[in-house]
């Protein structure tokens, strides 16, 4: 149950992410009202929306910025209505790449992600041109102070389907369905994630050379930058020369 992690590379992109947005909550605010729109208002009963909500109170945001935006979704108040769309495309050096975006103007959004795909040499694919290279799962990130023994006993008692070791952490791996149970596990257990979700991981990694690495790194960073757009996955592996200089 352990293995090569791509902790670094994982942590590293989640971290500039997190640090530049600006945009951070106007994002957390859509995906709540969102997962409130297209499932139950309750998040004890929706867990795209427990999910959400959590993220939203690590990050700071309030408990009325948060029910505001519950009400919004569940119809209570006017709002915008987003759209859920997924892009799919390919960047320098072969890396697969998808876009997840809310949206009210499907139009504005995709000829913005076509500019930053098309001005970073990459090439916007078609649905399902890449997306069977990436996995639905649960991730949550352990530092590695929390100790081997410790997060994989803890792991393997609430039911993880993997954890994944390395001199930097820990990666417990869920079924996206058993994630919120393998989560509240092992907080009981006294091991509060550095970072939990339900994303998409890649089946296969491309590593790359220093070149096409800040070009893809520029391409993704400019589809992160887009007001529509919420989340952003890839399948490469960065040198580690070039995340410590980005």
């Amino acid at each position: 149950m352990a293995g090569h992690s791509k902790w670094a590379n994982i942590q590293h992109r989640k971290n500039a992410q997190d640090a530049k947005r600006g945009k951070l909550f106007t994002r957390l605010i859509r995906e709540i009202t969102s997962a409130a729109r297209h499932g139950d208002p309750n998040p004890d009963s929706n867990p795209r929306l427990r999910l959400a909500v959590d993220k939203a109170l690590t990050a700071n945001m309030t408990r009325e910025t948060i029910e505001r935006a519950i009400k919004r979704g569940s119809g209570e108040t006017q709002d915008v209505a987003y759209e859920e769309i997924r892009y799919e495309g390919y960047g320098p050096g072969g890396v697969a790449i998808i876009v997840e975006c809310l949206s009210d103007n499907h139009t504005r959004t995709v000829g913005e992600v076509r500019h930053a795909f098309s001005k970073h040499g990459g090439n916007l694919g078609a649905d399902g041109s890449v997306s069977y290279l990436f996995n639905k799962c649960g991730v949550l990130l352990f530092d590695v102070s929390r100790g081997e023994d410790k997060v994989m006993e803890a792991a393997l008692n609430a039911g993880a389907e993997d954890v994944v070791s390395s001199e930097q952490g820990f990666e417990v791996l869920t079924d996206p369905s058993a994630f919120q149970a393998v989560k509240t596990a092992m907080e009981k257990a006294g091991l509060k994630a550095e970072s939990a979700e339900i994303t998409l991981r890649a089946s296969i990694s491309v590593p790359l050379d220093t070149l096409h690495a800040q070009t893809v790194l520029e391409l993704l960073e400019a589809l992160e930058n887009l007001d529509d757009v919420q989340t952003v996955y890839s399948n490469a592996e960065f040198p580690d020369e070039v995340l410590q200089a980005s």
